[in-house]
């Protein structure tokens, strides 16, 4: 009896033993925050005063305060991390460029986040002074920055922090794509994703690091990739795909968290929207036991914290004046998601291309290319404010004129529907020209297959040796987005031209309560 009691008890201590050697983290995420510092509506632009009165808003970063304590409070450690692209989205990065977006990521407490393709938006000097402003590290394992001096021996490829007396190791990842998507300069040089966290996770292996989070700006199919062909990593938060994850809702594109080769892969879609809350639970050896959670919605539900309400509205200051003049009317809304946008033609793509051409149609134009990645938001039916139009089109971007040939225009398509099943921003809208595409061909061999160009009251087939007037914006005739065909000093280009967000709301304001539509203007045939 008395031998069956202390075994008894032994198995006590052993069970509580392991019980003790276990560590558990909750991960708080977001990515593709894109400056919505103020509430946003369904259609992910900024939430007027009806709307937020009505309770329809979500997210804003004065609920995220809110949403954040409240999720620290009930977590035994915790760390907030991003998965990128804080930069640009609306007029408060148009004005303050990073200060607001570092601002407010030191007041909520991030520990880490990664560098997004739109952190180059305005170069690596814009990059490197939100670095200088915030107090947690921001990294990027996959690029050599050593030829660029604004980023040189400053900008780290991965770090490791403490929590709850554990090492945790962070490690940054950027799309691999980023000299096509935004402007990081001649000096920085990208590379495959899965080499270069292979190598930092060996690296910090070796340093005694055994809880490993990767902080991926580089989307759901490449995060799975990553987590498949590399070992030693934990937890992917990722960004870029605008990607939600959910295991309660029909809409999402895979469970929350994600596992792959026994990496826990996570991302909150966008825009402040949600806030992923992923509870770990690592044993002794730094293995996940279990990982569980679910986005947290930032909804009416959700409280908006005073004082930052009130810091918001002291930045918007400088803004109103710009944002709230109505410019234009709609009498239904505009589709312009990009789930749409980046797949088909779009009500939205019709819009902005619709309105390049005829801007310069007296000059002899007579085709227009818009990348759907240069839409950001949808319309809703009535009066179109200043402030809607330029979360539309935030680039700044300006229009641009050149000459091609037909051959090159065929191929510039086919660059456009090249990554479809990645859902990336390159997919083009067009005004001018009709084009059908298969799906089944392998990208860049032939999916395009029909493609005419308007000519007197009707459309004939494209002629590869005529040269034709196209109109695109200043970012992809210089090749962003994959349209190197573009590029060049030989296309008698003049790159320009008025802002885009200007050309779209004059020619909206011209259209009276503007209706979209779509045409079949581009259609798919398999």
């Amino acid at each position: 009896m008395i031998a069956r009691i202390l075994t008894s008890v032994a198995a006590l201590a052993l069970t509580a033993g392991a019980s003790a050697a276990e560590y558990r983290l909750t991960i708080l995420h977001t990515n593709d925050f894109h400056s919505r510092f103020e509430p946003i509506n369904k259609y992910d632009s900024t939430c007027d005063a009806e709307d937020q009165a009505e309770g329809k808003c979500f997210g804003g970063t004065a609920r995220l305060v809110t949403a954040i304590a409240d999720a620290r409070a009930r977590a035994e450690n915790s760390i907030l991390v991003d998965g990128g692209d804080q930069f640009q989205g609306s007029l408060f990065y148009t004005y303050y460029k990073g200060k607001a977006a570092a601002e407010f990521m030191n007041q909520l407490g991030y520990d880490g986040m990664t560098v997004g393709n739109h952190e180059f938006d305005d170069g690596p000097e814009v990059l490197r002074g939100f670095m200088d402003a915030v107090g947690f590290p921001v990294l990027m394992s996959n690029a050599d920055v050593s030829a660029e001096p604004a980023l040189a021996d400053v900008l780290k490829k991965s770090t490791v922090i403490e929590r709850g007396g554990e090492k945790i190791g962070l490690i940054g990842l950027t799309p691999e794509d980023t000299h096509e998507l935004a402007s990081p300069g001649k000096n920085v040089k990208f590379s495959d994703p899965v080499a270069a966290v292979q190598a930092e996770v060996d690296r910090l292996t070796a340093e005694g690091v055994n809880k490993i989070v990767v902080l991926s700006h580089s989307g759901y199919g490449v995060d799975q990739r990553v987590a498949a062909e590399t070992t030693g990593v934990d937890v992917i938060v990722g960004g870029h795909s605008n990607t939600y994850l959910s295991n309660t809702s029909e809409k999402a594109a895979g469970p929350y968290p994600t596992v792959v080769n026994g990496v826990q892969i996570v991302q909150a879609y966008a825009y402040g929207k949600f806030l992923g809350e992923l509870s770990v639970t690592f044993d002794d050896a730094g293995n996940v036991v279990s990982a569980e959670g679910e986005p947290l919605i930032m909804d009416a539900a959700v409280s908006e914290d005073a004082a930052t309400l009130d810091r918001i509205a002291e930045l918007a200051q400088p803004l109103d004046e710009i944002r709230n003049k109505v410019v234009a009317e709609t009498a239904e809304p505009v589709e312009g998601s990009r789930d749409v946008c980046r797949v088909q033609e779009c009500q939205m793509g019709n819009l902005v291309a619709d309105a390049m051409l005829d801007r310069v149609k007296d000059q002899g134009v007579t085709i227009a290319i818009a990348n759907s990645g240069g839409i950001r938001a949808s319309l809703d039916a009535g009066e179109v404010t200043m402030g809607e139009v330029l979360t539309i089109l935030p680039f700044q971007n300006t229009l641009s004129t050149f000459q091609i040939d037909g051959k090159t225009l065929v191929a510039a398509l086919e660059n456009g529907v090249s990554q479809v099943e990645d859902v990336k921003g390159r997919f083009p809208q067009v005004a001018g020209l009709k084009f059908s595409w298969d799906s089944s061909a392998a990208p860049n061999e032939g999916r395009v297959q029909e493609v005419m160009v308007a000519e007197g009251e009707g459309f004939v087939p494209i002629d590869p040796a005529k040269t034709y007037v196209v109109v695109t914006n200043d970012y992809v005739r210089n090749g962003g987005d994959g349209y190197a065909m573009f590029q060049g000093d030989d296309k008698n280009a003049y790159d320009f031209g008025p802002d885009l967000a200007d050309v779209l709301a004059e020619y909206l304001a011209a259209q009276g309560a503007y209706t979209p539509y779509t045409d079949g203007r581009i259609s798919r045939v398999k």
